[in-house]
């Protein structure tokens, strides 16, 4: 059995997109909650181009030396997850903990994140139990976690949820990637040797609305499907042929029917060829579109920019670079 390694000292990294509401209670709650660990911790807050008062809280927070806290600031809004890339390259830890700004995850469950971590576990995901969410964003959960687990074969039931711990050799080994699209929680379990999943409290949204709207998890589903496998390209290449082939026996048994039958019978099935052929055009289209999203990403990767700029650094010394190394 390999020994495990200790956990000198926890990151706490949060993302904040527009959170000046919730962020007071988040900062006093995280505060308390890692207060109970027997670690040395710090706390990563990372202003995603917030346009309200976020960045002047986090500002005035971070200069509170007894907080542990680390303001992160990015020049725009770049998303989630690559504001929590530009968080993990600031972390110290051996563990890093990602958690959300909206405190529909209670900080409270940090501690139990740790506890289960100090069991050997490379990452530690969650399961929101009981979750306070509307009907549409629960069946567009359960439709992206199903997605992840055919296309990955990873049965982790919540990679919706932000609560998670994971080993400094596993977000080290992330930091190494170049994807300009990358889900945390996929990447990490593809570099984990040990994972599990603990049930955490759900609350509901108390301060503002979700940032995640219809075209977002609509953008989001795409990224999943795109950047986890080839799998939508050799699929369309057998719906691809089926099709042909499909057409080309159709193409027979009508030309077969019109000698047989007579020209009057074949005039009959005009509409029929009609909706036939817009059924390909309309196979043909969302193959097109699928191979755009793909070459769409090869272009991006050969321009090679980073993920995200980091502004400004207040609460600990900057990097030597604020700048990702690709």
């Amino acid at each position: 059995m390999s020994r495990v390694e200790p956990i000198n000292k926890v990151s706490v990294v949060i993302p904040v997109f527009n959170e000046q509401e919730s962020l007071p209670a988040l900062i006093t709650r995280t505060v308390a909650a890692c207060g109970r660990l027997s670690q040395p911790y710090e706390i990563i807050l990372v202003d995603d181009g917030s346009s309200d008062d976020s960045v002047n809280l986090m500002t005035a927070a971070a200069r509170a030396a007894e907080n542990h806290l680390i303001a992160v600031l990015l020049n725009r809004n770049y998303g989630q997850h690559s504001a929590i890339m530009a968080g993990f390259i600031q972390a110290t830890g051996d563990l890093i903990i990602t958690l959300d700004a909206d405190l529909q995850n209670p900080p409270e469950e940090i501690p139990r994140l740790v506890s289960v971590a100090e069991q050997g576990y490379d990452v530690v995901g969650s399961v929101r139990a009981q979750r306070q969410d509307s009907w549409f964003r629960k069946c567009a959960s359960r439709a992206i976690n199903r997605l992840i687990q055919r296309a990955t074969g990873k049965s982790m039931g919540d990679y919706g949820c932000m609560l998670r711990a994971y080993r400094r050799q596993v977000v080290e080994a992330m930091l190494h990637c170049h994807e300009r699209s990358t889900f945390i929680p996929i990447l990490a379990n593809s570099f984990a040797r040990r994972t599990t999943e603990i049930e955490v409290a759900h609350a509901e949204r108390e301060f503002g609305d979700s940032k995640y709207s219809l075209m977002k998890l609509i953008n989001l589903m795409y990224d999943l499907v795109t950047c986890l496998t080839t799998t939508p390209l050799r699929l369309l290449s057998v719906v691809g042929s089926v099709i042909a082939v499909s057409g080309f026996t159709l193409s027979v048994i009508l030309i077969a029917m019109r000698l047989i039958l007579g020209p009057e019978w074949a005039a009959e099935g005009v509409f029929t060829l009609f909706a036939v052929l817009f059924t390909f055009i309309g196979a043909q289209f969302v193959g097109m579109g699928l191979l755009g999203e793909y070459i769409g990403r090869i272009y991006n990767d050969v321009r090679a920019r980073p993920r995200y700029f980091v502004q400004q650094v207040i609460g600990a010394r900057p990097s030597p670079s604020t700048q990702e190394e690709e």
